[in-house]
C-alpha cells in the first residue's frame, strides 16, 4: 500500500517545482533556492492607508466638540477620533455586521449613539446589515434593537426632545423581496417597533425630513429596488414621496410638479436655516423628468430645479444643504458638487490629491467654509469650501 501512495504524493510536488524552477529539481534544492531570494529575509509591515483607503457612508459629529467625531464605513464597521483625525479607534469589531450605512448621536447625550448596518446603497458589491444598533457609552458596547432583515438602513432620526422616540428609513434587502422595509418608529428606546410607512414588498424607505417646528409633519421618499445578477431594477410604481401631518398616522403620496412616470431612487435634504424648504434628487424614468426638485411648504408642492442627478444615482443621489445658506446645497457623486442658487447650476468642488466617489459631508455649523468629506478614498478635510483638502 505504501509503494502505491507515494507516487501520488510526490508527482504533485514534482510538478510544481518543474512549473516554478524551468527545470526538474529535487524539492529540497527548489526550497534552498527560495530561501536565497534577496527578498526573503525583508518582513512585510504595515504602512497605513495611502491614498485610497476605504468608502465611508457617513459621518456624527459631537455637538460641542467637533474634533471627536464618528465615521461609518461601507465595510469596515464603526470608527472613533477623539482628536480631530490624529488617531482613530475601532468600535464595532465585534458585532453582527461589518457594512454600516448611517451613525447617529443623540443630540440630548452624545455618548448614545446609534447605528444602521448595512450600506445604503445599491451596487453590486453592496454589504448588506443585520439591525440597529444602539451604545449608550459613546461605542464601547452594542446592543441589537430589531429591524434584523432590513438588510440597508437608509436614514435615522433621534427626537431632540425625547431620545426615546427615533424612526428609521428601511431600505429592505436588496436580492430578495419582503423583510424589514418602510418607515419604523419606536417610543421605547428600540425595545419595540412599529411599521408607519409601508408600500409593498419591494419598496423600502430610503430618506424622511420631520420638520423641527412641527415634528408631526415628516416627508419621506420611498425606492423600489431589486438586484439580481444580471440587472438592478431600480425603480418603478413604489417610488414616490409621502407626506404626513399626523406623526406618520396617515400619509398621503405627493404629486404636484413631480415626475409623472415611474421613479428611482429620491434623495430628499432639508433647509436646517428654513425647514420649510426641502429639495429632492429625482432618478426618473423619463429623462426630461429626472433632476434637482424644491419645494418651499414642506412638500406638498414642487418645481423642478435642473437636470442633475448622480452619475449612478444608486450609488449616490443624497444632498446635504448648508446650515446658515437655504440655497447653497452639495450633491455626492463621482465627483462631488456644489449649487450656490437653489440647485439651478452645478459645478464640482476641487480635485487635486483626493480620491473620487463621496458619500458623506459634513458642514460645521460653526464655519461652512470647513468640510469633511468621505467616500471610496477616505476622509477629506477643506477649510475653504472644497477647493483644497487634507486627506
Amino acid at each position: 500500500m505504501a509503494k502505491a501512495v507515494l507516487p501520488l504524493l510526490v508527482a504533485p510536488l514534482t510538478c510544481a517545482t518543474w512549473l516554478f524552477t524551468g527545470a526538474l529539481l529535487p524539492v529540497a534544492e527548489a526550497a534552498a533556492k527560495a530561501e536565497k531570494h534577496p527578498l526573503s529575509s525583508l518582513p512585510l509591515r504595515e504602512i497605513g492607508p495611502a491614498y485610497p483607503s476605504g468608502r465611508i457612508s457617513d459621518f456624527a459629529f459631537h455637538p460641542t466638540q467637533p474634533q471627536r467625531f464618528y465615521a461609518a464605513t461601507a465595510s469596515g464597521g464603526l470608527w472613533y477620533t477623539p482628536d480631530n483625525t490624529g488617531s482613530w479607534q475601532p468600535l464595532f469589531d465585534r458585532e453582527g455586521a461589518f457594512a454600516l450605512g448611517v451613525v447617529e448621536l443623540d443630540p440630548q447625550d452624545p455618548l448614545t449613539v446609534w447605528v444602521g448596518s448595512g450600506e445604503n446603497n445599491a451596487q453590486r458589491s453592496v454589504a448588506s446589515g443585520d439591525g440597529v444598533y444602539r451604545s449608550t457609552d459613546g461605542g464601547k458596547s452594542w446592543t441589537n434593537l430589531g429591524l434584523k432583515d432590513s438588510g440597508h438602513i437608509g436614514q435615522i432620526w433621534i427626537d431632540p426632545s425625547d431620545g426615546d422616540h427615533v424612526l428609521v428609513a428601511a431600505q429592505g434587502p436588496l436580492w430578495n423581496d419582503g423583510g424589514d422595509r418602510g418607515l419604523y418608529q419606536t417610543l421605547d428606546g428600540g425595545q419595540s417597533w412599529a411599521p408607519i410607512l409601508e408600500i409593498d414588498k419591494h419598496t423600502g424607505v430610503n430618506e424622511f425630513a420631520v420638520h423641527p417646528d412641527h415634528p408631526d409633519r415628516i416627508v419621506a421618499s420611498s425606492w423600489q429596488r431589486r438586484r439580481h445578477v444580471w440587472t438592478l431594477i431600480n425603480g418603478g410604481p413604489g417610488s414616490g414621496i409621502h407626506r404626513s401631518e399626523d406623526g406618520g398616522a396617515s400619509w398621503t403620496r405627493v404629486s404636484s410638479g413631480l415626475p409623472k412616470d415611474h421613479m428611482g431612487r429620491i434623495g430628499l435634504a432639508m433647509a436646517p436655516s428654513e425647514p420649510n424648504i426641502l429639495y429632492a434628487i429625482i432618478e426618473a424614468l423619463d429623462e426630461g423628468e429626472k433632476g434637482v426638485y424644491r419645494s418651499t411648504d414642506f412638500g406638498q408642492n414642487w418645481e423642478k430645479r435642473s437636470d442633475f442627478v448622480a452619475g449612478s444615482p444608486q450609488y449616490y443621489n443624497e444632498l446635504i444643504v448648508d446650515p446658515h445658506n437655504p440655497d447653497r446645497l452639495y450633491a455626492m457623486d463621482t465627483f462631488a458638487r456644489i449649487s450656490e442658487d437653489g440647485g439651478k447650476t452645478w459645478h464640482k468642488l476641487a480635485l487635486d490629491h483626493k480620491h473620487v466617489d463621496d458619500h458623506a459631508l459634513w458642514i460645521d455649523p460653526e464655519n461652512t467654509e470647513h468640510l469633511y468629506i468621505g467616500g471610496d478614498g477616505g476622509i477629506y478635510e477643506s477649510w475653504d469650501r472644497g477647493q483644497s483638502w487634507r486627506h
